[in-house]
């Protein structure tokens, strides 16, 4: 007994100094390791790595940036269930320890001494938020003093719900997903309160190792995860027997979803991203930041879609230049298929496809389409494909498949939308014909002509549309922003906005004839003529403008002068770095980008007022805290700098509420311009455009030399749209197409959407508006029942005098009137 006795308290002794001991030795790395631990509340600091996110002004999302996919969430939008999957397969006693699960630490002790490697580390909830927000991952003893003790530190400091918060959206997930919304979103498509149990059962295991237990680079394993962890579920009270049976033996349904864009619309968001990292840094693609633009994403698509028609259509004229790769029939084995057309990328809609058979009589061609497996090309989507010699030449029409393309021929194809077939009737009993049921496709190519579209809201310049390419794909170049091009004749309205600022009407008469330049400096003589070729006499103004005539312009700008043009130009805030200063100026020689040009538009289509083009509504941290917000724009007649001077004190260091647009052009003018440029599409080039049904549309075309470059800006009082087409690199287009042909329909393809269910929007008349009854060959003042008079619109300072009654009717003159060959204008 004696000797029990004083073996127990031997034990006992040891037990003390052993105790004893690791006290000293734990409190000795406490007061070694304390110093350089990090506050907790750094943890309610700390900005998880959140990407930048681009929405259009209705709410869509156009672009995602950032090299992590992360949504944080509340714990209160998680799911009980979802909670409790991952508690039972981390820390089934979160809720009841005090940061640190002993029973964890002692089997972690086991598995060391036992194998003389760290195995499970018995880390808690609590210990791995302490590792994942401050701590390297390093498997030493010294990283995991310093997560125990932090852990202590975060359970006495945060109750347990904000630290399971903090843990559920920072742990990484597998396949870029950081958190357990923006891995929902990956595997599943979905927000993690829609998913079912077995899904939540599987995202509860990939912490653990989230590319071992992948339910897409590994199912078999990643289901036996879910079912253990769905067991302990079970055991823990969680779930019943019955959901544990239906969720075991649930097919795993997990698949890669990339952020998925609502709107086509690369080249803005790009802009977008741009602007942000200038204002922020790198840190515009890890702090959370939203991006609302100005555009409205139904416009956005219509502009995209639009722009890509046309110049499909453009290319589709000129012929089809054969395939974009050829592989032997020794290759077209099925098993090799999907091989062979991951090397050729998908561009816009246009999807790569190889050419499996061609069969004549049935008039189809069979392909293998990437990502849409097999298919037939019917001919009817050939009859295009004439082979392409030039841009002025293409060879004949082809009569059948093998005419346009071969076995092992690599194309580009599109969907197409399928007649349905009508089943006979009483009054056309005879057999229907039989349909071929495999699925569709059109025969494309991808176009090498580029172009570009903007929208701009008149009155504030914010875009309403912008894109700046067939696909951003192919090249991230925009356009829309940074092609400088010759403008041609859609530059004339200027020319013909300062003529009349300087006393010149819509009657002045012009002479069209030849001329002729030469400059010892020009390398050549210079006879510059109108697009017919042909020379028309006395012309007026008016029609001179929407008959596009050169030799008018070239007359008008002499009279000007080129300096004083060039001065009003700066004055419209129109850029002239690049500006030729001679008369070559008055057809457009200078150069201007699409968004120069655009932003010229809708200074004439708001009456006249400054407008910055500006693509941000505004910007909100990751807390919804706005950031930005673009300033209102209020149209401005007199004493504008001294106002915005006033409001931008009142703001201080804030931006400013209110942005005042100043008046750069006399409103009366540009309202007789308006008139003017609307008989361009009433009478003129523009014609096309009276589809459109409106009687508030003005516009322009344009051509430069040799068809190298084509537009067409139009507008009523509310919207100005302009449409470049060219190649990226200039090159004549083709004799036959002109601005009225290239850029008008993709204008009018846009605007027929834009416009739907709007109402008309003229420029208000001014007060100082006159309309006076002329003689359209002289364009003087009409005698009283004089026919063939009709009326005209001027200001009243420059209306034509009253006649002499002596005069005679028909003498010409140098000035006066001319003007709408149908109707009155007010």
């Amino acid at each position: 007994m004696s000797h029990l006795l004083r073996t127990s308290r031997l034990f006992a002794w040891f037990f003390v100094v052993g105790l004893s001991i690791a006290t000293l030795v734990g409190s000795g790395f406490y007061l070694y390791l304390r110093p350089g631990l990090p506050a907790v509340e750094q943890l309610l600091d700390i900005k998880l790595q959140t990407p930048l996110r681009v929405y259009s002004a209705d709410d869509r999302l156009i672009a995602e940036f950032g090299e992590k996919r992360r949504a944080p969430v509340t714990i209160e939008q998680i799911p009980t269930i979802q909670l409790h999957a991952f508690l039972a397969a981390e820390d089934a006693r979160f809720y009841e320890h005090f940061g640190v699960d002993i029973k964890g630490l002692m089997r972690a002790a086991i598995e060391l001494v036992s194998t003389g490697e760290i195995q499970s580390g018995g880390s808690t909830i609590t210990m791995q938020v302490a590792k994942n927000y401050f701590l390297s991952r390093d498997r030493t003893f010294i990283r995991k003093f310093n997560e125990i003790l932090l852990a202590l530190q975060i359970e006495r400091e945060l109750d347990k719900d904000r630290i399971l918060e903090l843990y559920l959206n920072k742990i990484y997930l597998g396949n870029r997903a950081y958190g357990i919304e923006a891995a929902s979103e990956v595997y599943y498509d979905k927000p993690v309160a829609e998913l079912s149990l077995a899904q939540m059962a599987m995202l509860a295991g990939l912490p653990k190792a989230p590319s071992a237990f992948n339910p897409i680079a590994n199912p078999e394993r990643a289901g036996i995860r879910r079912n253990w962890i769905l067991g302990r579920m079970r055991d823990l009270g969680y779930i019943t027997d019955d959901a544990f049976e239906q969720a075991s033996t649930a097919p795993i349904t997990a698949s890669y979803y990339a952020p998925s864009t609502e709107v086509d619309a690369d080249h803005i968001a790009e802009m977008a991203r741009k602007e942000m990292v200038d204002r922020f840094g790198d840190a515009a693609y890890t702090d959370g930041y939203t991006v609302k633009l100005t555009v409205n994403s139904k416009r956005q698509q219509e502009a995209t879609d639009a722009l890509r028609a046309g110049l499909e259509a453009y290319d589709q004229r000129h012929g089809f230049r054969g395939p974009i790769g050829q592989v032997s029939e020794a290759d077209l084995a099925p098993d090799n298929l999907p091989g062979l057309m991951a090397g050729y990328p998908r561009v816009a809609s246009l999807i790569p496809a190889v050419v499996t058979a061609v069969k004549d009589e049935d008039a189809v061609a069979e392909i293998y389409a990437r990502t849409l497996g097999e298919a037939i090309i019917p001919f009817e989507t050939m009859t295009w494909a004439r082979r392409y010699k030039t841009e002025d030449l293409t060879g004949p029409e082809p009569e059948k498949p093998s005419d346009v393309v071969d076995v092992g021929d690599i194309v580009y194809v599109k969907t197409m939308e399928i007649q349905p077939v009508q089943a006979p009737t009483e009054n056309s009993p005879e057999q229907a014909p039989e349909t071929d049921n495999r699925l569709q496709l059109a025969l494309s190519q991808v176009p090498k002509v580029q172009g570009a579209l903007i929208s701009l809201e008149a009155k504030t310049g914010a875009v309403e549309a912008l894109s700046g390419g067939y696909s951003f794909s192919q090249t991230k170049y925009n356009r829309a922003t940074q092609a400088r091009r010759q403008p041609g004749s859609t530059f004339k309205p200027f020319l013909y906005l300062s003529a009349l600022e300087k006393g010149k009407t819509p009657a002045s008469i012009y002479n069209d004839a030849p001329i002729v330049f030469d400059d010892s400096e020009l390398e050549t003589t210079w006879r510059p003529q109108n697009s017919s070729g042909q020379f028309y006499g006395p012309t007026r103004l008016r029609e001179a403008l929407y008959r596009s005539r050169n030799l008018v312009s070239i007359r008008l700008l002499r009279d000007l002068g080129i300096e004083s043009t060039i001065d009003y130009l700066k004055q419209l805030k129109i850029p002239t770095d690049d500006m030729q200063k001679d008369l070559s100026l008055s057809l457009g020689s200078g150069l201007l980008t699409p968004m120069d040009l655009a932003r010229g538009f809708a200074v004439i289509a708001n009456g006249g007022y400054d407008v910055e083009p500006y693509f941000i509504e505004s910007i909100t941290d990751v807390n919804g805290e706005a950031l930005y917000t673009a300033p209102d724009t209020v149209l401005c007649d007199r004493d504008c700098e001294k106002k915005q001077a006033e409001l931008n004190d009142d703001a201080g260091e804030k931006e400013p509420e209110t942005r005042l647009a100043e008046r750069l052009a006399d409103e009366r003018a540009v309202y007789i311009l308006h008139s003017m440029m609307r008989d361009v599409i009433r009478l003129g080039t523009g014609r096309r455009a009276l589809a459109l049904g409106r009687d508030d549309i003005s516009g322009k075309t344009g051509t430069t030399n040799e068809q190298r470059d084509t537009w067409f800006g139009g507008f009523n009082h509310d919207m100005a749209t302009t449409v470049w087409v060219g190649f990226d690199q200039p090159a004549p287009l083709g004799r036959s197409e002109f601005g009225a042909s290239t850029a008008l329909p993709i204008w009018l393809d846009y605007m027929e959407d834009a416009l739907k269910g709007q109402p008309s929007s003229l420029m208000p008349r001014p007060n100082g508006i006159v309309n006076v009854r002329i003689d359209s060959e002289t364009g003087k003042r009409a005698r009283p029942g004089q026919e063939g008079a009709i009326f005209e619109v001027f200001r009243e300072e420059d209306a034509p005098p009253q006649l002499d009654p002596d005069d005679e009717p028909n003498e010409s003159g140098d000035n006066g009137g001319g003007g709408d060959f149908s109707r009155q204008i007010f």
